[in-house]
């Protein structure tokens, strides 16, 4: 009896399946990579453009960037689409992904560079979908410092683009005598954080009043600088006069820049512009206006066929406007957008979505799918109500017409002399 029940208990637990293993690295690397490739695929929007200001346009499909979208690497193609040195094929596709743009980005580069090293190009590429580390220099529009291997500017040169900002610092202000020091942002704010170190952090605070308890009687933190080697009372002093012209250019563009911008650049010519931490195709327009204009290339203007530029005309974006192919102000057809800037209308699109997972993304176009399903059948029971409610109504009033009818016929009728009544 014994051994039956140990070959029973030995077959029972052999018989278990075995217990399901914790989601490996794999796995969720796998997904990570699913999301990172859904994310990667861009909408495309036909645009027409005169690729030369005498001669007729051409259509074009140009990249959309959705709100998680590397600017940087959709600037760089849609500037070589523009100028017919990319194609993609065929035309009539809808989307596109990184990994097409980066073989055609690749094969033209080592096609229009063959006797050149590509590689410090090449492998900066990747990074650009997360975005590319640019470091300008305060006092020219064309002025970036590289970071790294310099494989960022290596891609604009190699590519035939240049690279420009307007974030310059006007040579009558009194912040230029630092900044022409300083030169670049990188070593701006350098200065700033070593400002602050001396200042025992009392440099990047806010500026609303403290209160002064802990400090020694009759010192104030103002008394504090008095403490100051004149090295580190020179370091402060150019720190504010830093921070000052930071503060005041929080859009990475200034007047002067703008400026500068509009009269540097040849008419027709096709940059690329570093602003807000973000690369956008810059275009000047040929003939006396030499206006400039940024390539509207966010998301939420794929419908609207008539918003293609935006005019750059201040540097905060209240004054810029939309223009269609032939630059003449546009009226968009409207919706939640409306009235938005291109920047104003991304960062909407951002507050809106940005916080969604990509599950939660697609369970809320799941939840609208299926309300507009039952908003349809809604209409359609309705109309079938309404067309049997009015089929009811017209037989009973073809009832009631037949009725009247025999009515007045029988009221009508004569009698016939056989019909008498015999009392």
């Amino acid at each position: 009896m014994s051994e039956q029940n140990e070959d029973y208990t030995e077959r029972t637990v052999a018989a278990d399946p075995p217990l399901a293993p914790p989601p490996s690295s794999a796995e969720h690397a796998s997904r990570e990579g699913v999301q990172t490739s859904l994310e990667e695929v861009w909408y495309l929007k036909e645009i027409s453009f005169k690729p030369d200001p005498n001669g007729p346009p051409r259509r074009y499909k140009i990249i959309t960037q959705n709100y998680n979208g590397p600017c940087s690497f959709i600037a760089i193609c849609n500037i070589l689409i523009l100028r017919e040195q990319i194609q993609i094929l065929p035309f009539e596709r809808m989307t596109v992904s990184y990994d097409y743009l980066s073989r055609l980005v690749a094969e033209y580069l080592l096609t229009a560079c063959p006797d050149v090293d590509t590689s410090a190009a090449l492998n900066i590429m990747p990074a650009t979908r997360k975005g590319m580390d640019l470091n300008p220099l305060f006092t020219g529009s064309t002025l970036f410092r590289p970071a790294g291997q310099g494989g960022e500017l290596k891609l604009f040169e190699q590519a035939g683009i240049k690279l420009v900002h307007g974030w310059l610092v006007d040579p009558s202000s009194p912040e230029h005598e630092v900044l022409s020091r300083t030169e670049d942002y990188d070593s701006s704010v350098n200065l700033l954080v070593e400002a602050d170190h001396v200042t025992r952090g009392q440099l990047v605070v806010s500026e609303e009043p403290q209160s002064d308890a802990g400090e020694a009687p009759g010192q104030s933190r103002s008394d504090a600088a008095y403490t100051l080697t004149p090295d580190e009372q020179r370091k402060v002093e150019d720190a504010l006069m830093i921070r000052n012209f930071i503060e005041h250019s929080p859009s990475q563009l200034t007047y002067y820049g703008l400026f500068t911008l509009a009269s540097e650049l040849e008419p027709g010519a096709l940059v690329a512009l570093f602003r807000n931490s973000h690369l956008s195709v810059l275009y000047k327009s040929p003939g006396e206006d030499g206006a400039l204009y940024t390539l509207a290339t966010d998301q939420v203007f794929l419908h609207e066929s008539s918003v293609v530029w935006e005019r750059l005309e201040d540097i905060d974006g209240g004054w810029s406007t939309f223009v269609d192919s032939d630059f003449v102000r546009s009226s968009p057809a409207g919706g939640d957008y409306a009235g938005h800037t291109a920047e104003s209308a991304l960062a909407a699109l951002e507050q809106q979505t940005g916080a969604l997972t990509l599950a939660e993304s697609a369970d809320e176009a799941l939840a609208r799918q299926l309300q507009a399903e039952e908003d349809e059948h809604s209409r359609e029971a309705y109309a079938r109500q309404a067309r049997e409610q009015e089929q009811k109504e017209r037989v009973e009033r073809e009832r009631a017409h037949a009725a009247r009818q025999r009515a007045i016929d029988a009221a009508v009728r004569p009698k016939k002399k056989g019909d008498c009544i015999i009392m």
